[in-house]
């Protein structure tokens, strides 16, 4: 049986999608139809255990609203926006005098913080973004592996740095900024962000124009590994065999230890890179062994923050994430989404074509799946505006469907190994 897909890439990179492939389940085939997929996940279906049921798509309310108004936002010149940030959203559009272009995700995903931030707020009526749980407030971009969260964390701290220098005294900016990473491995990647580093994003990607670069120096950029952010209790000094047997740290001593360069920082921002490892614990969630095992992380890294919200003010937590769920305890047709995602460019088309029902989870679908999303060559076919299909080999996970670019009479036979 064909799939259904002649062609796998219908869209380019640089504009807004127009079309999409769609799963009809009664055909068993895919079919392209016309417009932007919503926004949402994909949880395995309770009622079919057929080998290609992709299982039941939810869409995510609040992104579906805000690209919305984001989209007439950008349509109507960016309405309410500072000069400063106007200047940025120009130059990174100026697709003819950069020689690196962003593409379509990157500028949706900086565009909807800088319009949660600045746009009128007769636009944003209706739009309530949910609460973790804590005090801190949360805002997630939901982008998936390989479309470079990177860069756009690099266009968030270029946006909020140079407004809060060019107008120090407006609130909702600040130029002090506290990046954490899930593991010294990231943490070295996200150097590219300080702005006086070697090799920094700023100048690569031409992020902040000439005018305005020697400004950005001006800011302060620290990056941590999330256990940077850990702290012994009264609990665990209790059962040191040390002779030291100080009391935990008071707030301010942790803040100064962990801050460093910004020990004397106020209302600075939080940028939490592969963020899904930082959330609350459900009330009633009866975690699995390694559940409970990520929940100490969890813990570790969305209570220290919380102790630094007391000791010195977080201004706003930028979550950047390509699953941000939390896990609920639940089987797998239950998905606990993040609720303060604003803006989602994931891997649902990509994962959807592969299958979901050899994964059972769509966070598993998309981790698995993810780590071959990188491409290898940005090049865009000159004739076609579109990218050339890159394929990977992913070993190990057996599962019959498997739709892939062909023509439309060839036929898809099972295998026990997956290739796409």
């Amino acid at each position: 049986m064909s799939s259904g897909i002649d062609h796998l890439i219908i869209n380019s990179p640089y504009e807004e999608p127009q079309q999409r492939w769609e799963y009809n389940h009664n055909r068993m085939a895919f079919e392209l139809a016309e417009g932007r997929r919503p926004s949402g996940y994909t949880v395995a279906s309770t009622t079919k255990k057929l080998v290609n049921d992709l299982g039941v798509f939810v869409q995510i309310p609040l992104v579906n609203k805000v690209r919305g108004r984001v989209k007439e936002w950008r349509e109507n010149g960016f309405q309410g926006v500072s000069g400063v940030t106007k200047q940025l959203l120009e130059h990174w559009r100026d697709s003819e005098a950069r020689q690196n272009r962003f593409s379509f995700c990157q500028l949706e995903a900086i565009e909807t913080l800088i319009w949660l931030a600045e746009a009128p707020d007769a636009e944003k009526v209706g739009v309530d973004i949910p609460s973790d749980g804590g005090e801190i407030n949360r805002i997630c971009s939901k982008m998936a592996t390989g479309t470079g969260k990177t860069i756009v964390m690099a266009m968030l701290i270029a946006w909020q740095s140079l407004n809060k220098i060019n107008y120090p005294t407006k609130k909702g900016f600040a130029k002090d900024f506290l990046i954490v990473a899930p593991n010294l491995t990231v943490r070295s990647r996200l150097s590219v962000l300080v702005p006086a580093g070697e090799g920094n994003y700023y100048d690569a990607f031409e992020i902040v124009p000439l005018s305005l670069r020697e400004q950005l120096r001006q800011s302060k950029v620290v990056v941590r590994n999330w256990y940077a952010l850990a702290w012994d209790t009264e609990e665990k000094i209790a059962k040191k065999r040390s002779v030291d047997k100080r009391g935990e740290k008071s707030d301010e001593a942790y803040a100064r230890e962990v801050l460093g360069e910004l020990a004397n920082s106020k209302n600075f921002i939080v940028i939490n890179d592969e963020a899904h490892h930082a959330w609350r614990i459900p009330a009633g969630a009866k975690l699995s062994r390694d559940e409970k095992k990520d929940a100490e992380e969890a813990t570790i890294w969305i209570g220290g923050l919380d102790r630094l919200n007391k000791a010195r003010g977080v201004q706003t937590v930028y979550d950047f994430s390509a699953t941000p769920f939390i896990p609920s305890g639940k089987n797998s047709t239950y998905e606990n989404l993040f609720g303060w995602i604003v803006s989602d460019f994931g891997a649902h088309t990509v994962t959807h074509i592969m299958g979901l029902r050899a994964f059972f989870s769509q966070l598993l679908c998309e981790q698995v799946v993810g780590r071959g999303l990188r491409r290898t060559s940005y090049d865009v076919d000159k004739e076609t505006g579109l990218f050339s299909p890159e394929y990977v080999n992913i070993f190990g996970v057996p599962f019959a469907f498997m739709p892939h670019e062909s023509p439309k009479d060839s036929e898809v036979k099972p295998t026990a190994l997956t290739r796409q």
